[in-house]
């Protein structure tokens, strides 16, 4: 990977020389990757500590689902105030700040004696990670040149990824020497640490900031909303992303308990599994959909096909094949991965100046389903008895899964009848291989 990067230039840092793009990789994508890991890191351990942290505070379904989905309700509250600031201040500054608010939820949350407590961890913890994606988008369009913006954007999501990774048999494994709240004190030095790289490494790019007030960044919110092509790709895109999120940062830990009758330690390594499946399915979809469009396929042909495999994968859920075969929970990751793939293929249809802010505002979106899916799910859940081992009832994960196959269908059918002119598609800027203006 190294070698292929150095063999591509980017762009130097305030008029110097150009550099090469490993170099850049190194200086940018790697400290920004490291921040980003948090943001999988803190959505993704909640799946492996829900159980418990439910036994510990008497936390109904409910409960547990409204303490996941703040998370994503201050993650997604806080988008559009995040777009603007990266399109205004950069993503070094933002990012830098932004590891400061982690690491005090991390702390609120570690000293935790009750919901009230939990809640509001969970919420500083979900501003603290809502750059995490977009300041990467945002550095990697502003700092790489074109032709490799698809496949580093990849790399980037894939190295992040990891914090996943992390969060599964290593969380079990350090929950069992200090406890789950210890978990989150070192997860507060880490995001201190993290912050202290990207203020150190990231440069700055001061050309083309938004300098607007809150009247031009309502006019420019709107600009986005009601772009064809935005609206178009948008449900489909979210509702990828919008799946892993609510599983992997929520659901999937009690899924197994209760439908595959796993222990804690088995629990684990499923998620580790889940979590592999994201990262290899990252640092591929960039490179897999420059090749594809390289080959002349259709630029969403890549989304469709991951859309329709996780249509089948709900259908597999339901019908227990992965409470037999745990291990597929590989394939759910895999196949949501490319989200973060649409993401650029609609901000390529808007100038640079606003990239940060599409990014966000389609992350906004993407996050209002999270916070509806993770507490409906739990609403569902309490429709059933609680079963005698404590946990609920395999039907109401049925019905959820069902509810959550009938909306990803719907967003699949809206795509397909939906239809946006050859001037909404072509964008306002270049894109480069794999993002293409006409999709």
């Amino acid at each position: 990977m190294r070698r292929r990067l150095d063999r591509i230039h980017g762009r130097g840092v305030s008029g110097t020389a150009p550099e090469s793009v490993g170099r850049l990789f190194r200086r940018i994508s790697l400290p920004l990757a490291a921040g980003a890991a948090l943001n999988q890191l803190n959505r993704a351990i909640t799946a492996v500590i829900a159980p418990d942290i439910a036994d510990a505070f008497a936390l109904s379904a409910g409960d547990l689902g409204f303490l996941g989905a703040v998370f994503f309700a201050a993650y997604g509250l806080a988008q559009l105030p995040v777009g603007a600031a990266l399109d205004r201040h950069g993503p070094r500054r933002v990012q830098a700040a932004l590891m400061l608010a982690i690491a005090a939820g991390a702390l609120a949350f570690a000293a935790a004696q009750g919901l009230g407590m939990l809640v509001a961890g969970r919420v500083l913890l979900g501003v603290g990670v809502s750059a995490a994606l977009m300041a990467q988008l945002k550095a990697t369009r502003e700092w790489f040149p074109a032709a490799s913006v698809a496949t580093v954007a990849g790399w980037c999501v894939g190295l992040s990824a990891l914090g996943g990774v992390v969060a599964t048999v290593p969380a079990e494994a350090l929950t069992g020497l200090v406890g789950w709240r210890g978990v989150f004190i070192v997860i507060a030095a880490i995001a201190l640490a993290a912050g202290l790289w990207i203020w150190r490494s990231v440069p700055e790019r001061l050309a083309e900031r938004s300098s607007g007030g809150l009247v031009e960044e309502l006019r420019v919110l709107g600009q986005i909303c009601a772009h064809p092509g935005f609206q178009r790709l948008m449900p489909m895109v979210a509702m990828m992303s919008a799946l892993n999120f609510t599983w992997q940062g929520l659901w999937a830990g009690p899924w197994l308990r209760d439908v595959a009758g796993l222990d804690g330690a088995a629990r684990a390594e499923v998620l580790l599994v889940y979590a592999l499946g994201l990262t290899v399915g990252s640092f591929l979809s960039g490179s897999v959909q420059a090749a594809l469009v390289r080959r002349g396929a259709h630029p969403l042909a890549m989304l469709v096909g991951c859309t329709l495999a996780l249509l089948l994968l709900h259908l597999l859920l339901i019908a227990r094949v992965l409470a037999a075969i745990p291990w597929l929970w590989f394939f759910w990751p895999f196949f949501a991965s490319p989200g973060p793939v649409g993401y650029t293929l609609v901000s390529a249809r808007f100038p640079a100046h606003m990239t940060g802010r599409v990014s966000t505002t389609m992350n906004a979106l993407m996050l209002v389903i999270v916070f509806v899916a993770q507490h409906g799910i739990g609403l569902i859940l309490d429709l059933w008895p609680r079963t005698e081992a404590g946990g609920w009832d395999p039907r109401g994960y049925d019905a959820a899964i069902a509810v959550s196959a009938a909306v990803q269908a719907a967003s699949l059918v809206w795509l397909l009848v939906r239809r946006e002119g050859a001037a909404d598609a072509g964008g306002a800027s270049p894109s480069p291989p794999g993002t293409p203006r006409r999709a």
